[in-house]
């Protein structure tokens, strides 16, 4: 695991050496153990280190026998001592243990084809020095970030943005960086920019599953070698898909801890967590590290449902508590680990839990992405019956729609009800589950929205349809409303939401504290033969991730998996009607977000209030308003 960066201007105009190195210097934390850096005229790569596999020969950038191929990589491939073998055989001659090298003589064999072949996390450049030509590829579930920049007739790359933000040269001066209104339009409507948009207009994100060339001249060629496929396996018994499920799970979390250093994981108590732990269990040789963030006081503690699965199987079990306090005061530190505004409902607690696992482990094994391939959100559930009930809603929407302008009801909970209501009903309106995807994962309505921004700002970015014109800018392509409902829902979850959001603040709160965190679930080859699960061995009635449930029900004590899971996140409601809400308010207060021209001052005020007062949950965009303000001021005002 590192970090990688590096500046292709083109034209024979030459990259300075200084900075490679001031790029490299800005994602130290991302590789403190090694730095590399190499010029070759109008071409610079740069590369920081994490050591975790052939911790003396790992060296980057590293090169072909000839000369002629360079590489530097961010990740980890599990399966490169069977690909290794193989590439042996055809006569690569290996000078290094690890997977780095193995990546490179992939490439140089197989060209393209190399990537389905990698099982694993990545973002990489391989150069050739002959062709002089550029590669960058991301792996594809997008678990290692890849951000661009096109700018002055060259291209400029980093796992980080603030590595192009780095760029700059005498003859040439800095790159450009103007902020991207639809980016921050998405910020505050999902909690995050979506992909491949950044939050500035001149940077964008590989996709994942692609790869990138770039020659001498003309414009890059970005091609998509993985998209995840819906084709159902007939034939097999129940029991034959959850021994199956069983054995999935289990190899490839053996093949994800491979290291030469302790591997260890973070335990929530839900079936995702619990699955990998247990796995892990299985293969170890010494009692698995295991790590729990505890919410003392508050409805979403799940400090002790996690210490009995971990008791049962024989784990060191080390939890954190997180307090109000605690996250206040963190609030700036967390944001300024992504470089872009982020507010991941996960995004602090990943980021402290992080920081205690990297007193102990360089590597951690997490749960992310089982969701998302075996149908287990709730709102996936919600959108399936919101869709049933919609003709029912339709006949009964003027009488309801009556009930959203009651003044406050006097309860919180009754509040509340009746702002979910009121989501419900809009998401039973909407015409298929790609549009109740976005409004699902929306953590703002567009009648928040009206009242929250500036009249220019909505008018430029805020249409009468959002969910309709998102739907057409993912889902546009053929045949994807063939798809069935429930796999529509996946599919957005898989390919939009979850390397944008998940991956994201899995990836930057690790690595703040150099920690190394892998997804078993997230392995591609797991993810295609999980696709080909009928549709009954994920969802069984209220029952998501049915068939692993039954696969992780052996493994642990009998009702280990009854309580009910609720995951890595901040609780907003609560948290925002106490103390909490002091920090958000100063945040914006006192940073120049409250005057950049998005929203207005007097309506986010009154979040706060209606908030305190319990006529409404804004935890999350009250959250995301200050997130944004500790950004702005990194970004802005602290210059």
């Amino acid at each position: 695991m590192c970090g990688i960066t590096g500046w292709y201007r083109r034209g024979g105009r030459p990259v300075p050496r200084e900075a490679i190195v001031r790029a490299c210097q800005t994602i130290v934390h991302r590789g403190p153990d090694d730095e590399g850096i190499h010029i070759d005229g109008d071409l610079g790569l740069g590369h920081r280190r994490l050591s975790i596999v052939d911790l003396e020969g790992g060296h980057q950038p590293m090169f072909s026998a000839d000369g002629r191929w360079a590489i530097v990589f961010n990740g980890e491939v599990y399966n490169f001592p069977d690909l290794r073998a193989e590439l042996a055989d055809w006569g690569w001659k290996f000078s290094t243990h690890g997977d780095t090298e193995t990546i490179l003589a992939a490439y140089v064999r197989w060209g393209d084809e190399a990537w389905p072949k990698l099982e694993g996390m990545y973002g990489l450049a391989i150069w050739d020095v002959k062709e002089r030509r550029l590669v960058l590829a991301r792996d594809p579930l997008g678990i290692k970030p890849v951000y661009y920049t096109l700018q002055r007739g060259g291209i400029a790359f980093g796992s980080e943005i603030r590595t192009l933000r780095a760029m700059y040269s005498a003859d040439g001066g800095a790159l450009d960086f103007t902020v991207c209104e639809r980016g921050v339009h998405d910020f505050f409507m999902f909690g995050h920019v979506q992909k491949p948009r950044s939050i500035w207009n001149e940077v964008k994100t590989l996709p994942p599953g692609h790869v990138l060339h770039i020659g001498p001249e003309g414009e890059p060629d970005v091609r998509q070698f993985w998209r995840p496929q819906f084709k159902v396996t007939e034939g097999l018994s129940e029991a034959e898909w959850i021994e199956q499920t069983q054995t999935w799970v289990s190899e490839t979390t053996k093949r994800h801890m491979l290291a030469d250093v302790t591997v260890g994981a973070f335990l929530s108590g839900g079936v995702d967590s619990s699955a990998v732990v247990a796995a892990m269990a299985e293969h170890a040789i010494a009692p698995v590290k295991a790590f729990t963030m505890g919410f003392p006081g508050t409805s979403i503690d799940e400090t002790e449902a996690a210490a009995r699965i971990a008791m049962h199987l024989g784990c060191e079990h080390i939890t954190l508590p997180l307090q109000p306090q605690d996250a206040g005061i963190m609030l700036p530190e967390v944001q300024r680990s992504h470089d872009e505004p982020c507010a991941a409902t996960a995004a602090v607690p990943v980021w402290h839990l992080s920081k205690l696992a990297a007193e102990h482990v360089k590597v951690v094994l997490c749960g992310e992405g089982s969701d998302e391939i075996f149908a287990g959100y709730k709102r996936q559930r919600t959108a399936l019956a919101a869709a049933r009930t919609g003709p029912l809603l339709r006949m009964l929407e003027p009488v309801l729609a009556a009930i959203d302008h009651v003044p406050g009801m006097g309860s919180k909970r009754l509040n509340y009800l009746r702002q979910n209501a009121r989501r419900f009903r809009q998401s039973a309106m909407l015409e298929n589950n790609y549009q109740r995807f976005f409004q699902g994962t929306q953590i703002s309505t567009p009648w928040v929205r009206e009242d929250l921004y500036e009249p220019g700002f909505h008018a430029r970015q805020e249409s009468g349809h959002p969910f309709a014109d998102l739907e057409r800018e993912y889902f546009g392509w053929s045949g994807a409303r063939d798809l069935d409902p429930l796999s529509q829902f996946m599919l957005a979850d898989l390919t939009v939401h979850m390397p944008a959001s998940l991956l994201n603040r899995t990836d930057r709160g690790s690595m703040a504290h150099s920690l190394e965190a892998r997804v078993p679930f997230l392995s591609h080859k797991l993810v295609d033969w999980a696709l080909t699960m009928p549709r009954d061995m994920k969802l069984r009635g209220k029952v998501g991730k049915y068939a692993l449930r039954k696969a992780v029900e052996p493994w642990l004590f009998p009702g280990a998996l009854d309580e009910r899971k609720l995951g890595f996140q901040l609780p907003f409601a609560e948290w925002f009607s106490g103390g909490f809400a002091s920090f958000a308010q100063e945040a914006w207060i006192s940073s120049g977000a409250s005057k950049s021209g998005y929203l207005r001052e007097d309506a986010v005020h009154q979040l706060f209030t209606e908030h305190a007062a319990g006529v409404a949950n804004h935890g999350r965009i009250l959250y995301a308003i200050a997130m944004f303000s500790c950004w702005w001021d990194q970004t802005f005002d602290a210059r």
